[in-house]
């Protein structure tokens, strides 16, 4: 590891939020979007700050720059100073209403779009982003005020709240083939599904809504959580709960924004949805 001299000059905070911003992002081209600073600028300014510092804040990689313990370590001291420098700074958002960007995959957002006049409260106190994604976003990040997730939260800052049990089970239209429709989404029910049709898949499609829609048409069968497919009288079980399947839902939410009034009111409306 470099040696760097100890610190002689002020550190500004304007270079702390630029660290965040690649630390953030992982790499200086998308980060100097966000701070309005060229991809060498940066570079060179993290650079002189891990020099005032005297530390080594990024490991530099030909994919981008990973931090290193002392770059993570200030990243979270960091991240609730931003949070409240941010909050004290914002303006007035004109009489519009604070925003929630829930993020869920395909099954469970689905299943809270169709309640959402419950989540929003009526009339309505919050307005809702939904994120649909089988990928994690980040909250730490804030590209997610909730999550409903597929386990604990380990990451730093982050809180949960175990729902309900996930169960899935194969579903069709009664009186449908019995061959299968998959999709191409990276999921545990898709490899499954996979595993079993072998040959006999009627339909491919690329993602798992549409594959919802040609199941109920009578074009085949597939995997559902059982809170989708129980709920649609339209289609029928053709198995009993997967037991490979199943798993606890986890709503999730950053430690410091979850007590936030209108997170909390969204948190709490969720939770009675699923419970």
């Amino acid at each position: 590891m470099n040696e760097y001299p100890k610190p002689r000059d002020h550190i500004r905070w304007d270079d702390l939020a630029a660290f965040l911003a690649v630390a953030r992002a992982g790499g200086l081209a998308a980060a100097a979007k966000d701070v309005t600073s060229s991809a060498p600028t940066l570079g060179r300014r993290m650079r002189e700050l891990e020099r005032a510092m005297g530390r080594e804040l990024f490991v530099r990689r030909s994919h981008g720059y990973d931090l290193t313990d002392a770059g993570i370590e200030l990243m979270r001291e960091l991240e609730d100073v931003a949070l409240n420098i941010s909050r004290a700074t914002t303006k007035a958002n004109d009489g519009q209403l604070p925003l929630i960007k829930v993020s869920a995959g395909t099954w469970t957002s689905l299943a809270l779009a169709r309640q959402w006049r419950d989540i929003t409260g009526d009339p309505a106190d919050v307005r809702l982003r939904f994120m649909t994604s089988e990928a994690v976003l980040s909250i730490a990040r804030r590209e997610a005020s909730i999550a409903i997730r597929n386990s604990r939260p380990t990451e730093h800052g982050l809180a949960g709240r175990k729902l309900a049990r996930n169960e899935f089970a194969v579903f069709s239209a009664s009186g449908a083939r019995e061959s299968w429709i998959i999709h191409s989404v990276d999921t545990p029910s898709s490899h499954w599904a996979r595993a079993r049709a072998g040959q006999n898949v009627s339909l491919e499609v690329s993602h798992p809504r549409l594959a919802l829609d040609l199941a109920l048409e009578g074009a085949g069968q597939i995997v559902l959580p059982t809170f989708i497919g129980d709920r649609n009288a339209r289609l029928e079980r053709r198995s009993d709960a997967i037991p490979e399947l199943s798993h606890d839902a986890w709503l999730v939410a950053h430690d410091d924004d979850r007590h936030l009034p209108e997170i909390r009111r969204v948190i709490n409306r969720i939770t009675k949805l699923r419970s």
